[in-house]
């Protein structure tokens, strides 16, 4: 049941809110995605191999605000579905937004990261049982928006492959980032625990990375016969570059535990086949995703040159260069090799400049209100005109 809100004039997508709770009832889960880029800002800060007087403690700030802002915006989500629930549920039947689904997942899997890389050493071992029941929680929507999301677009979504875009990977990248994290939590886990989340990882990261690889697949059909998405999807050039990047993360992080977890099960062999391949597949992973960093800037300048119109969609530049830049440092760091740590380097930077474009064009259009819009409701915001 919706509560009743008198609305002035109906609907105004990207203008001033007509009314306070329009917050409510347009808040959609690309929202997420701004916790996906701030929380890998931070992380990526943190690794960068500089010794940059305050970077830790800045990275750590970028971090809680990620808390925060992750907070918020469940708030603000729950609240929709408990005001609005008619209006919320529309999103499954929309092919574009009911992708943003899997941003929550991925923006809480960030927390998670943070939490062992800040909440550690500030708190102490307190903050593990946390972390672990996060990442299983994480897992499990993980795993539902994999399968549930996909579902929906064979059975009551409508989907033209004119109209595809990468954000179709949202849902089914979630689980490799799910995987990733698990490899970073193993190290910190009681020995019976280590097993259990270093097999679930691997199985996290084959759910969704052979899946996303397809897709791609289809992408680069979809952008030889039907040429580059409109301007307002110019940042899903970069999505493709996401699973790419996490799959290589997650096979370099749960590469580096295996060895310890799988010797303590009698094992060993395959511990030192799991690090040899996750090695050897991160490398090859990287430089597919290269490529695909090439193109996604290519694009995003013949869309520069073009004009593109500002949305939330902006922040898919953010979470694959991190997640990319993340890659590139912890193979300059397993390799002992300077180019990739100084590329990686270069990398961060430019996620610094992109974040800070990023954000302060949100922080302008969350003041006006102009960003509050749920194109999945668009329909019924005619009918109220």
């Amino acid at each position: 049941m919706r509560l009743a809100v008198a609305l002035p004039q109906g609907c105004k997508p990207f203008s001033q809110l007509d009314h306070p709770l329009e917050v409510i009832r347009q808040f959609t889960p690309n929202w997420f995605a701004v916790t996906m880029g701030t929380g890998v800002l931070a992380l990526s800060l943190a690794a960068l191999p500089l010794p940059i007087p305050g970077l830790h403690q800045v990275a750590e700030g970028l971090w809680l605000l990620d808390v925060l802002l992750f907070s918020l915006f469940a708030i603000l989500y729950a609240a929709r579905w408990l005001l609005f629930f008619d209006e919320a549920r529309e999103i499954f039947a929309h092919g574009t937004v009911s992708m943003f689904l899997g941003t929550l997942p991925m923006g809480l899997a960030t927390l998670i990261n943070g939490l062992l890389l800040f909440g550690l050493p500030r708190w102490g071992e307190a903050v593990l049982p946390l972390a672990f029941g996060l990442w299983w929680l994480d897992a499990a929507m993980a795993l539902a928006c994999g399968v549930l999301i996909p579902y929906l677009m064979f059975t009551r979504q409508e989907h033209r492959i004119d109209q595809m875009t990468a954000v179709w990977l949202l849902p089914v990248v979630a689980a490799e980032v799910a995987a990733a994290s698990g490899g970073l939590l193993v190290p910190h886990l009681a020995a019976g625990e280590q097993f259990t989340v270093l097999v679930a990882s691997y199985v996290l990261w084959a759910y969704s990375v052979p899946v996303a690889l397809s897709l791609l697949v289809i992408l680069l059909l979809r952008l030889a016969l039907h040429k580059l998405p409109p301007a307002s999807m110019a940042a899903s050039s970069w999505l493709a570059l996401g699973p790419i990047a996490t799959g290589a993360l997650g096979l370099l992080v749960l590469g580096k535990a295996a060895p310890e977890v799988f010797t303590a099960v009698g094992l060993a062999v395959l511990g030192e086949v799991a690090q040899g391949l996750g090695l050897l597949g991160a490398v090859l992973l990287w430089g597919l995703g290269l490529w695909w960093l090439a193109l996604a800037v290519l694009v995003t300048h013949r869309h520069a040159r073009e004009g593109m119109p500002f949305n939330l969609g902006w922040w898919g530049f953010t979470f694959p260069l991190g997640v990319y830049a993340l890659t590139t440092l912890r193979l300059g760091e397993t390799l002992a090799a300077p180019f990739f740590s100084g590329l990686g380097s270069v990398l961060v930077v430019a996620l610094v400049l992109l974040w800070t474009l990023v954000a302060s064009r949100t922080l302008a259009g969350a003041y006006r209100g102009n960003l509050f819009v749920s194109p999945c409701i668009a329909h019924l915001c005619k009918k109220v005109r």
